[in-house]
């Protein structure tokens, strides 16, 4: 039985999927390192990092007052009325100008909290830099989401219009007799399926761009599509061991521990000074100004000045002191073990990431074969259908697994370059410098 020829619309074809695997950007979309820069200036998460870094800073400085001077300046006045019965009444007042000073020259609490206030700047530095890797793998994800959702509903109507041709080709043959009945409603259900998919492609589109709007503080964002050919960089250093080795030192999560490791330190040793002795250096001046007194009616002026050393020796708190060194001893083991903890899961991470990098590589390259062979059949299924060794359903069968095929090697193209920032990410070392590379395989 013999079928028209497909040349014509298989060529309208051939120009929907390029279209579809290298679609031309806006004259409006904007780079992935264009909607970072804008994240970082919007993203709430991000700005309430940055406000919380600020507040530690600023509550850093406050641990110094401890170990600085302190000055005091007072005034006061007072006026008495003084009445001797029967008839003797007396008026008189009094006005003091006051200015005192202390240092302290032995308070090792103060000295611990001090340097406590100095791991805190680390700590807040760290806390910071996680939370701008974690907006860097934020707008990456949901940059490639939109552009993995754009492929597929591409790949949709690429597949609706030639499903559309083949149903039309077949209702065709099934008119002159060349076909029967069953050509027309297999092509039938099946573009009524491609419709479906269609509407349930739209609308995770429109839920993605609406998720980039919101993390990117716009209300346009489009995302440039990677440029074609799309090469995908290999993975250096190809060893996990060497990854892992990096997180050790680089990672913000074992830094924050590692602080806390100090602080909780530093706190047993201000529970241990709760022992020993404090002396602080003191000195005030004061100008004392009468007019008059009880007993005389002339006024007078009285300044003193006094300086001095302040000793203080504990000598029993009610064992108050020594079960706060226990209390602290215990938490300093506790924050050894989250130490130790904290570089366990970031080792077994940074593993799971690296390998999930490499799988994905192999995906690419696997996925990218069975787009040529799913390409290949469905050029031979066309050709059998045309002499008549194929029928209608096994045309729409090949064109559906080529179009399902190149969208999922597209999704994995793009895990597989989030992947990489992932992997970064869990080993500690991702920063925005590392979004060029991607920036430079995008399309112009």
């Amino acid at each position: 039985m013999q079928r028209p020829p497909f040349a014509p619309r298989w060529k309208a074809l051939s120009l929907a999927l390029a279209l579809a695997g290298g679609a031309l950007p806006s004259l409006q979309a904007q780079s992935l390192v264009d909607l970072y820069t804008a994240a970082r200036g919007f993203d709430a998460s991000y700005q309430s990092a940055k406000s919380q870094f600020d507040a530690t800073l600023a509550k850093s400085a406050q641990a110094r007052a401890a170990i600085l001077p302190t000055a005091n300046f007072a005034l006061g006045a007072s006026r008495s009325n003084q009445e001797v019965l029967p008839s003797a009444e007396r008026s008189y007042g009094s006005q003091t100008a006051t200015i005192s000073a202390s240092q302290p020259l032995y308070r090792p609490a103060n000295w611990a909290s001090y340097e406590q206030g100095n791991k805190q700047v680390a700590l807040a530095q760290a806390q910071l830099q996680a939370a701008e890797q974690d907006l860097i793998v934020r707008v990456s994800q949901t940059y490639f989401d939109v552009l993995a959702s754009t492929d597929s509903l591409a790949f949709v109507k690429s597949q609706k219009t030639a499903v559309a041709e083949q149903l039309a080709s077949a209702k065709r043959n099934f008119e002159v007799g060349t076909s029967t009945i069953t050509d027309s409603r297999e092509a039938q259900a099946r573009f009524d399926l491609v419709i479906a998919q269609e509407l349930a492609a739209e609308n995770d589109l429109r839920v993605k761009t609406i998720a980039l709007n919101q993390l990117v503080g716009k209300s346009d964002a489009a995302p440039k599509p990677l440029a074609a050919p799309v090469v995908l960089a290999p993975l250096e250093p190809a060893d996990a061991e060497v990854w892992v080795q990096q997180s050790i030192s680089r990672h913000p999560g074992i830094a924050q521990q590692e602080v806390a490791l100090e602080v909780a330190k530093l706190e047993t040793a201000k529970a241990e000074a709760g022992h020993k002795p404090t002396l602080d250096l003191t000195g005030s001046y004061s100008a004392v100004n009468n007019n008059g007194t009880s007993t005389a009616t002339a006024d007078s002026r009285v300044n003193v000045a006094t300086i001095g050393v302040s000793f203080n020796l504990p000598l029993f708190a009610g064992f108050s002191t020594q079960n706060r060194i226990k209390e602290t001893l215990a938490l300093e083991d506790k924050a050894r073990t989250d130490l130790e903890a904290t570089k366990r899961a970031v080792a077994q991470g940074t593993r799971t990431a690296f390998f999930g990098v490499l799988s994905g590589q192999g995906q690419v390259k696997a996925l990218e074969a069975a787009e040529a062979s799913s390409q290949s059949a469905l050029e031979a299924n066309k050709l059998g259908y045309q002499v008549g060794v194929r029928i209608n359903i096994d045309v729409l069968n090949s064109q559906s697994q080529l179009f399902d095929t190149k969208a999922k090697l597209a999704k994995a193209r793009y895990d597989v370059l989030v992947g990489g920032l992932k992997l970064k990410q869990a080993n500690g070392t991702l920063v925005a410098e590392d979004l060029n590379p991607i920036n430079g395989q995008l399309a112009p």
